[in-house]
């Protein structure tokens, strides 16, 4: 079965509030085997959302339309459906009667605005309120359907598990479909372009593509995510969340195979796994503290470790040595040139002696716009020291304005910690 998302609110197309609804119903959509398709944001336009409709029902089974189900004169989500399905709205006074209800209980009169809310399409079944003001409707539209809910996220949430999934699911049991389970898994990796990434993985998605006949498949996509790196999702379609689990579990493995023979030691983590996450484990690992020494990340680094629950257990603090005195006072950086690999070498230590950690993290570069120590912007210098091993120094140039230069240091510095930590521990 296909359902089609309509997000309906000029705000959306202005970009002042994210849609984060058809978000978080493609999710839930996709756990109960629903297929989508399409999402659509359309502004408070009747005539636009009437074609948004119309659009919808023609290449989907059915539509769930958040928004526009408010008392102000722009809620005109009702007047539109009740064109689409061309029947007239009619007052339901039982809906009237309960949001006066939960104004009295507030101590409030309700405004005559309010009775707008009460106006519902005929032939239309009421999805009942239970946090706010407006209910949701399920709309016949022929032998398909039209869900309409409220754009308040907590009160689209509850009616879509309470009201819409049950039906849906009645719906596709009629019409003798398998539900099954739409599973994913975000695969994150750090390193590589997002072509090369595809690249090397091009044997491996012919090949599914190649087995693929309906019933049982995975599907591969790319996802280029800034300064988080480059996710490759996996998706697959099984019978139940058990078989899904157990594919995408051999998917992740062929994934990580092929890549760790075309890139090396990309990947760093899996769906909600951010790359600070990567570094506590490899800490936890091995049993090791770690300190910091920031100029050109200005505390970034430190900000992106502390995200982790438990860090003070292998977290010791950072110093922030933006200026080059801090370094020379503190660090014990000999004087000169701080855009270097020798001064990255010096805070790493520094960092070490200073903190009393076990691991001592450098970044010194040049964020921009202009070039220091005779370096361009977007020169870096991370710096990794660790009693009993020699201290490594990585340079690398990042790309952007000075605020993507920072970011993108800070990402790449702390996975040279993980690929560096990393190597020890499996040695």
């Amino acid at each position: 079965m296909r359902i089609e998302i309509v997000a309906v609110g000029t705000e959306l197309l202005l970009g002042q509030i994210a849609d984060t609804n058809s978000q978080w119903l493609g999710e839930q959509l996709a756990a109960i085997g629903v297929t989508s398709h399409f999402h659509q944001a359309v502004g408070d336009n009747h005539e636009r959302i009437v074609l948004a409709f119309r659009t919808a029902l023609a290449r989907a089974d059915g539509v769930i339309v958040c928004g526009g189900l408010g008392p102000t004169h722009d809620d005109i989500t009702r007047d539109a459906i009740a064109e689409v399905m061309n029947v007239p709205l009619v007052r339901d006074e039982s809906v009237v009667t309960a949001i006066r209800a939960m104004f009295e209980s507030r101590g409030r009169t309700m405004p005559d605005s309010n009775l707008r809310q009460a106006d519902v399409p005929e032939g239309s079944a009421l999805i009942r309120q239970t946090m706010g003001t407006a209910p949701g409707l399920i709309c016949p539209v022929g032998h398909k359907v039209v869900y309409a809910v409220p754009g308040v996220p907590y009160e689209m949430a509850d009616m879509f598990s309470r009201a819409i999934a049950p039906d849906l699911q009645q719906r596709m049991a009629e019409r003798g479909e398998s539900a099954g389970v739409i599973a994913s898994r975000v695969i994150r990796t750090w390193g590589m372009s997002e072509s090369g990434l595809g690249e090397a993985l091009a044997g491996h998605i012919d090949a599914l593509d190649a087995r693929s006949h309906g019933t049982s498949s995975a599907t591969i996509a790319f996802l280029a995510s800034g300064i988080e790196g480059i996710k490759v999702r996996v998706t697959v379609r099984e019978e139940d969340e058990m078989t899904a689990a157990a594919v995408l579990d051999a998917e992740e493995s062929a994934v990580r195979a092929v890549l760790s023979g075309a890139g090396g030691d990309v990947v760093f983590g899996i769906d909600d796994e951010a790359i600070e996450d990567a570094v506590a484990k490899v800490l936890l690992a091995e049993g090791l503290t770690i300190g910091l020494a920031e100029s050109l990340t200005g505390g970034l680094a430190a900000s992106r470790l502390v995200n982790v629950p438990g860090a003070s257990a292998w977290f010791r603090g950072s110093v922030v040595s933006y200026a080059s005195e801090v370094k020379f006072d503190v660090l014990g950086v000999p004087e000169g040139p701080v855009v270097t690999e020798e001064a990255a070498r010096a805070m790493a230590e520094g960092a070490c002696r200073v903190l009393g950690s076990d691991v001592g993290l450098s970044i010194t570069g040049v964020a921009g716009p202009h070039e220091q120590d005779g370096q361009p912007p977007g020169t870096v210098y991370a710096g990794l020291a660790r009693a009993g091993h020699e201290t490594e120094v990585m340079a690398f140039t990042v790309p952007g304005d000075r605020s993507r230069v920072r970011q993108y240091a800070t990402i790449s510095a702390l996975d040279f910690v993980r690929r560096s930590l990393g190597r020890t521990t499996t040695a």
